[in-house]
C-alpha cells in the first residue's frame, strides 16, 4: 500500500510558475514508477509526465518543455516544476503510483496503483 499526498497548487497568471510535491508513505510495495495526471472539468484524466524507477522520463507532448518532473528517492518525495504555465494548464492535478511495468505504467490511468487526493491548479490570462 502506498499513500500519496499533493501540495503546492494554487492560482497564477498565465506565463506565470508552480512546482507542485507529492509525499509518498510507502507500507507495503515499493512502487516501480511514478507521474502526475491532470484533470479539466468535463474531460478525461490525462497523463503529464512520468518517471521510472530507471530514472527514465516522459511528457505528454502538451508540457514538453515547459513541465520538469523529478523525484527525491531519500525523502520519496515526487515534484512537478511547471514553467511558462498556460491557462489550458487549468486542472485538478493527481500524483500517481504505479505497482508494477516500469515507468509506461504511469502514462495511462488504467495501470495505476495509488493516487493522491489532488492539489488544484488555476492559470488566468
Amino acid at each position: 500500500q502506498v499513500q500519496l499526498v499533493e501540495s503546492g497548487g494554487g492560482s497564477v497568471q498565465d506565463g506565470g510558475s508552480l512546482r507542485l510535491s507529492c509525499a509518498a508513505s510507502i507500507y507495503s510495495y515499493s512502487p516501480r514508477c511514478m507521474g502526475w495526471f491532470r484533470q479539466a472539468p468535463g474531460k478525461e484524466r490525462e497523463g503529464v509526465a512520468a518517471i521510472g524507477n530507471d530514472g527514465s522520463i516522459s511528457y505528454a507532448d502538451s508540457v514538453k518543455g515547459r513541465f520538469t518532473i523529478s523525484k527525491d528517492n531519500a525523502k520519496n518525495i515526487l515534484y512537478l516544476q511547471m514553467n511558462s504555465l498556460k491557462p489550458e494548464d487549468t486542472a485538478m492535478y493527481y500524483c500517481a503510483a504505479g505497482s508494477f511495468g516500469g515507468r509506461w505504467a504511469c502514462t495511462t490511468t488504467g495501470y495505476i496503483a495509488a493516487w493522491g487526493q489532488g492539489t488544484q491548479v488555476t492559470v488566468s490570462s
